[in-house]
């Protein structure tokens, strides 16, 4: 085969990943997220303190959180591994096969991400009159119920807007993916892979096109992300 045909398919599966690590780790941002900004908007004792706890992840630095979390990770000595042996069970290859290192840079970046999404969906969920849930009580709705047809739909702008810049930070989030891996290839997205062109492979051309080509995926997904919002706000 061809260097071209070689560089397509390496294109290609990147990409792919790139989309399935997007895709996996918005959708869990935002679920968990709006669970914890469900607790929160809730009067119980401790709020404010359980809320700034949950803010701890987002306000360390992401190299800190990164390198703590790849100490956990360690197959010989790292937290999980030694609770598992504990329990008589095999350590996990975390940081060593792809499939578990795939898994390992999830977990970190889901930590990681959950905080603005749960304050930014907190912030909408605070915002939406009380009479809506009062009218949705009297008219003999349950809880989720009221989840579901008015905290939802009332969170619709806000969901869709932390929803396009999580799916933007996400795809390129570097600075996971590289530092709890070490550098690692087993999970590679197009920006740890333009990078390791440009300082590996001296492949500066390379690196210079995958650079471009991350801008111009985003710049159409965010243009038909909200093509597709203005459609859907013409219909209502």
């Amino acid at each position: 085969p061809s260097k071209d045909s070689d560089d397509a398919k390496q294109f290609y599966k990147v990409l792919g990943l790139t989309v399935l690590w997007t895709v996996i780790n918005v959708t869990c941002h935002y679920w968990f997220g709006f669970i914890l900004a469900l607790l929160l908007n809730r009067k119980v004792p401790g709020t404010r303190f359980y809320r700034i706890l949950l803010m701890l992840p987002w306000a360390v630095p992401v190299y800190v959180s990164a390198f703590s979390w790849r100490w956990l990770f360690n197959s010989q000595y790292g937290f999980f591994n030694v609770v598992l042996q504990k329990l008589g069970q095999s350590p996990i290859p975390w940081l060593s096969d792809s499939l578990w290192t795939f898994a390992a840079v999830t977990i970190t970046n889901v930590w990681l991400g959950i905080p603005f999404m749960m304050i930014s969906l907190l912030a909408g969920m605070q915002a939406i009159p009380k009479d809506l849930y009062e009218a949705a009580e009297i008219d003999g709705c349950s809880r989720w119920q009221q989840v579901r047809y008015v905290t939802l739909p009332m969170l619709r702008p806000v969901s869709l807007t932390v929803i396009l810049l999580g799916a933007i930070w996400t795809f390129n989030m570097f600075n996971v993916i590289w530092l709890v891996q070490g550098g690692g290839t087993a999970v590679e997205i197009l920006a740890t892979y333009a990078f390791r062109l440009f300082r590996d492979y001296h492949d500066y051309a390379g690196a210079a096109t995958y650079g471009t080509l991350i801008f111009l995926l985003l710049l159409g997904f965010s243009l038909l992300y909200l093509k597709l919002l203005h459609r859907e706000e013409d219909l209502y």
